[in-house]
C-alpha cells in the first residue's frame, strides 16, 4: 500500500509554507510516491503550477485547500467572530474542483477578516465533488477534544458526516513535540469507532526536509512579527517534523 500526502503546504501558504513545488515533486518521486495533494492555507494560488508540474513528473495531482471556517456567519466581521478553525477540502472530480474555487473565492470576497474565511452555509452549498478531512489541531473536532468538550467534537463530526457521507474522514497526526496531539488522536479514534467515520493518517507538511525547520521558523517569525527572543511565540522549531516524510 502506498502512502500519499494529503495535508501539504507549499510556498503558496504565504509566510507559512516553505516547499517549492518542483523540489517537492522531485522528493515525492524519490520517495516512490505516485500521488500528492496541495492544501495551501485559504488559497489555490499554486493549483495550476502544481497540476502542470505533477503531469510532468508523472505524479497524480490532488487539488485541495485548507480553508478557514469561522464560528458564525462569514459576513460577521467582529472580534467575537475572529476565531477560526481549519478544514481540509480535496477535489475528487471536476465538479469538486469548480466548487472548491467557489468556496475559496467566497472566502476572499465575502468572508475576509484577517483571513479568507468561509462558513457552514458555504460548505453546505458547495460540498458536491469534495472530500473533507477534519484537519490538524486547529480543526474543529481536534480543538474541542483538546479543550475537554468531547460531546461537542462528536456532534461536529456527525454534522460533517451527514453532509459528506463516505467522503468525510477524521485526521490523525503524529507530531511528538505537540503534547495536545496525543490527546486529540485518542478522542478522534474514539469518535471514529463510535460513528464509523474512517481515519486518515496525515503529516502537516510545511517544508521539505527536517533540516529546513529553522528556515521555516524564520518565515513564521516574519509572519507573526516576532523575533527569536519573543516569549511564547508561535514556533514549530521545537517539533522539527513538519516536513515531507517518507512512507517509512
Amino acid at each position: 500500500m502506498s502512502f500519499t500526502h494529503l495535508h501539504l503546504h507549499t510556498e503558496y501558504s504565504l509566510l507559512d509554507g516553505l516547499s517549492k513545488i518542483k523540489k517537492l515533486l522531485a522528493l515525492i518521486k524519490e520517495q516512490g510516491g505516485t500521488a500528492c495533494a496541495i492544501t495551501d492555507h485559504g488559497n489555490m494560488y499554486g493549483a495550476i503550477e502544481f497540476y502542470k508540474a505533477c503531469q510532468k513528473a508523472e505524479i497524480k495531482p490532488i487539488i485541495g485547500c485548507e480553508v478557514y471556517i469561522c464560528q458564525n456567519s462569514r459576513h460577521e466581521k467582529s472580534s467575537q467572530n475572529r476565531k477560526n478553525n481549519h478544514l481540509i477540502l480535496l477535489a475528487k472530480d471536476n465538479q469538486g474542483y469548480k466548487n472548491l474555487m467557489e468556496i475559496v473565492s467566497i472566502g476572499h470576497m465575502e468572508g475576509f477578516y484577517y483571513k479568507p474565511r468561509v462558513d457552514w452555509e458555504t460548505i453546505e452549498k458547495y460540498h458536491e465533488g469534495l472530500i473533507c478531512l477534519s484537519a490538524c489541531l486547529e480543526g474543529e473536532v481536534a480543538h474541542h477534544i483538546v479543550n475537554n468538550d468531547y460531546d461537542k467534537a462528536k456532534s461536529i463530526a456527525q454534522k460533517y458526516q451527514s453532509l459528506f457521507g463516505e467522503d468525510y474522514y477524521l485526521e490523525i497526526q503524529r507530531h511528538p513535540g505537540l503534547k495536545e496531539q496525543d490527546k486529540a488522536n485518542e478522542g478522534i479514534v474514539k469518535i471514529s469507532r463510535e460513528l464509523g467515520i474512517p481515519l486518515v493518517a496525515t503529516n502537516d507538511c510545511h517544508y521539505l526536509k527536517k533540516e529546513d525547520a529553522f528556515a521555516q521558523d524564520v518565515l513564521v517569525m516574519i509572519n507573526t512579527q516576532t523575533t527569536i527572543n519573543t516569549p511564547n511565540r508561535l514556533s514549530m522549531a521545537n517539533t522539527p517534523d513538519f516536513y515531507v516524510k517518507s512512507p517509512e
